[in-house]
């Protein structure tokens, strides 16, 4: 060959652009195996990376992008917060950046690193299910914070998040041992790939588990074109439960925001909390502490978790880390929105 490409490295090596010029510059995302058989071909074709492609590589700023999908979610904000703190502790600049609801994540990332040049990234809230062949694509470290990841091969990403199936089944068994028999869920949209999708499964197996076969008309679906996890959505939900004639005595919302959305629904209708309805919620928002009723739900460690993905990062960044998935517990937290009956 007259001059040898990295296209032509990787066709000889059998894999892509983006896994040789891991192995060049020394990324912690690739299998020691497969980085030092990419090196031995590049010493044995004389393989030289092309000087302009290193001064981009030198030319990457200070920046740590959060790419957030589902902004209006209150939960997420003291884990921007934390977030925002913890990056500019270690000098190097914050950058929040949106990812609309029918936008690909990966899709969003690939745009900011050409603008931006970041050192690396946090992909948190929605859902998370690409092809190792559209992870690749990503050459810089990321985590994925509080967010479902799908069937993808844990090899290729970090994460952090709780157990929200477990955390889901955790509550509605509480409901369950309440007494309630007939224990309905506000959940997310019917095509929720993401933690909506888990806390369901939570819910179903809860019910199945202490022998309630469960019906598919006690649960209610967001609609797709709003935003899941808000007042307003919980609202609207709990009007469709009450209009539906359903004779259920609790609800098991999938976030706390729905759950107190749900409780004014009630409340308007001159029904009460949790005398007519029992509801509970996820996530331990301090709202849901303040609200009158106080909202039975399962906190998160937010501070942990926020502290956990900076960190986790950070050591990515530094080479200090391979990829690893970090799942917390929730605390079942009772309020005053949920009875034994």
């Amino acid at each position: 060959m007259d001059s040898i490409t990295i296209k032509d490295v990787a066709k000889l090596c059998g894999v892509g652009v983006s896994t040789v010029s891991r192995a060049i510059n020394n990324h912690p995302d690739i299998n020691e195996e497969t980085k030092n058989m990419i090196l031995q071909v590049i010493r044995e074709q004389n393989y030289i990376p092309n000087n302009s492609a290193r001064n981009l590589k030198r030319s990457v700023s200070r920046t740590i992008v959060v790419l957030i999908k589902g902004i209006d979610n209150p939960f997420f904000s003291a884990m921007i917060k934390i977030f925002g703190e913890e990056i500019q502790n270690r000098r190097y600049s914050f950058l929040l950046h949106r990812v609309d609801s029918g936008e690909n994540e990966v899709d969003v990332a690939m745009e900011v690193i050409k603008e931006k040049k970041p050192k690396g990234i946090i992909f948190l809230g929605g859902c998370f299910s690409n092809s190792q062949e559209k992870l690749e694509q990503l050459d810089i470290p990321f985590v994925l914070s509080t967010i479902a990841s799908g069937q993808m091969d844990q090899n290729w990403f970090s994460s952090i998040c709780v157990d929200d199936m477990a955390e889901s089944y955790k509550m509605v068994s509480y409901l369950c041992g309440q007494g309630h028999k007939k224990i309905g869920i506000l959940a997310a949209t019917p095509g929720d790939e993401s933690i909506g999708r888990l806390r369901l499964l939570g819910y179903r197996k809860a019910l199945l588990d202490h022998n309630i076969t469960p019906d598919p008309s006690w649960i209610f679906y967001s609609d797709e074109d709003i935003e899941c996890y808000t007042m307003g959505n919980g609202y609207r939900q709990m009007q469709k439960v009450m209009a539906s004639g359903q004779d259920l005595t609790a609800l098991f919302a999938v976030s706390d925001s729905v759950a107190i959305g749900a409780c004014k629904a009630v409340f308007d209708n001159g029904k009460s909390v949790p005398g007519d309805y029992s509801i509970a919620g996820f996530d331990g928002l301090d709202i849901a502490r303040y609200y009158n009723p106080a909202i039975t739900t399962i906190r998160q460690p937010v501070e942990e978790m926020a502290l956990a993905t900076i960190k986790l990062l950070f050591d990515m960044i530094r080479n200090k880390a391979l990829n690893q998935q970090k799942v917390f517990f929730g605390e079942l937290v009772v309020g005053q929105s949920t009875r034994e009956v």
